[in-house]
């Protein structure tokens, strides 16, 4: 099988320390089984992009060196995808409308990503006078399981963890476990390399793509990238805008030898140095260029 990898940068800021890490361990993987790497702007949160985000973090990874194959894809060009995938389902009974806002589902259960647990309330249909306003997969109770060459063997009940969860979302967007999926089937990708703060999504999106008919790539998550206090690596969180010279301390964040040529990186590549952990502590950072 041959190998494609992606990196999909959401366009809310410029790439930080994290986000190298993530852009980086993806391309390596990719390029150290002679494969394809792919980058998509995952861009459907309109309310959260910033202006020239996407193009900036094109610039950024050309000029490090992280050259990607073929085109750049963007996710708000392939919205009937979304609607075909999300009317297949609706065709197949797997999907209903809710009209519960997030206040009136406030008391429920915390959901493994700290979300909340959606309680069915809409599932047997809507209340009289109810209007719809998200729609919902309906979810099952048998464990996923997912084998990650990375942090190990993860079971989760999406029923039990998750909840019946949004494929389409209040504002009438398309929700991104929806269309995760769907880019990646469509773009081949055999191999997803990560964050793992996104880990906790994964049995979803097994799920959408079981339902679907979807083939399963592998998976890696990688430690996300925290401040002393714990808190993920962000604009909000202040982390700044990564430079080149910050390539030798992501390869020692994600277990490699620390060097600063790509392609003794890439010779030098093995995920089995990654710590099994969902995070760790960012070292400090290099002085600025």
């Amino acid at each position: 099988m041959t190998y494609v990898g992606r990196f999909a940068p959401s366009p809310t800021g410029p790439l930080h320390f994290g986000s190298l890490v993530a852009a980086l361990a993806s391309w390596l993987d990719a390029r150290a089984a002679g494969g394809q790497w792919l980058v998509r702007i995952d861009d459907l949160d309109r309310p959260r992009e910033k202006q020239g985000a996407a193009d900036a973090i094109l610039k950024w990874l050309e000029a490090a060196g992280l050259h990607w194959d073929g085109e750049v894809i963007r996710q708000t060009a392939r919205l009937e995808r979304y609607r075909e995938a999300l009317e297949r389902l609706e065709r197949a009974g797997l999907t209903y409308w809710c009209g519960c806002s997030r206040r009136e589902i406030a008391d429920s259960a915390l959901s493994i990503d700290g979300a909340r647990i959606y309680p069915g309330t809409c599932r047997e249909g809507l209340a009289p006078g109810r209007a719809p306003r998200a729609m919902r997969l309906r979810t099952e109770s048998e464990p996923i399981v997912l084998a990650d060459r990375v942090q190990g063997e993860i079971s989760q009940s999406v029923a039990g963890e998750v909840g019946d969860f949004v494929l389409r979302r209040a504002d009438g967007l398309f929700a991104y476990q929806l269309a995760v999926v769907v880019d990646d089937a469509d773009q081949g990708v055999t191999d997803v390399v990560r964050g793992a703060d996104l880990l906790d999504s994964t049995a979803r999106q097994i799920l959408l793509q079981r339902l679907l008919g979807l083939p399963e790539p592998r998976y890696l998550h990688v430690p996300v990238a925290v401040t002393a206090a714990g808190e993920k690596l962000s604009k909000q969180t202040g982390a700044r805008e990564a430079h080149i010279e910050d390539f030798p301390r992501a390869l020692e964040f994600l277990g490699q030898e620390p060097v600063s040529d790509l392609a003794a990186a890439v010779r030098n590549w093995d995920p089995a140095r990654i710590p099994q952990l969902r995070s760790k502590r960012a070292p400090p950072a290099a002085p600025s260029p």
